[in-house]
């Protein structure tokens, strides 16, 4: 009972990390637009779900279209694939390994508390085998998966875990 009465006399904490306020019920999350020259069709749908997912797995909210007490806009604004380590192969240098970069503007929104709300370049890479090229990585939802769900993970923590 006592554990009881500590954890309701903090309104703010929950056991996922998060650290938000209890007047905020509602979340908004805009198309992630593509931006970059770069980067394979699906990457706006596949990376603009993959954020609602993550939000709507790790807090209480609930997804409205439009207007949500926190709101987040953003596009993709590089996609980029190059070699990341240089080797000599019978005297020609070649890729040693592959470095996907994807780059991604966040503009947050929180209604509730001005002083809460950002706008941030969000960026991370994942390294590749130099055997792989670019077409076998866009053809490979998991291998760009792996690079945006770390920019997601990056955004929850900065909007809402404040970290």
């Amino acid at each position: 009972m006592a554990i009881s009465l500590l954890m309701s006399g903090c309104g703010i904490y929950s056991f996922n990390g998060t650290n938000i306020d209890p007047s905020i019920r509602t979340i908004s999350i805009g198309t992630i637009q593509n931006n970059s020259p770069q980067g394979p069709a699906f990457l706006t749908q596949r990376f603009t779900e993959d954020l609602k997912d993550y939000f709507q797995q790790n807090t209480n909210l609930k997804m409205v279209p439009r207007d949500g007490d926190l709101q987040f806009e953003g596009n993709i604004v590089a996609y980029d694939f190059a070699p990341a380590a240089i080797q000599q192969v019978n005297g020609v240098d070649q890729a040693g390994s592959n470095r996907l970069t994807i780059q991604v503007s966040i503009r947050f929104t929180n209604t509730k508390d001005d002083k809460q709300s950002f706008e941030q370049l969000f960026q991370n890479f994942d390294d590749f085998p130099g055997s792989r090229n670019i077409a076998t990585i866009n053809s490979d939802p998991n291998a760009v998966r792996t690079t945006t769900t770390k920019i997601i993970t990056d955004i929850f923590n900065k909007s809402v875990a404040n970290w």
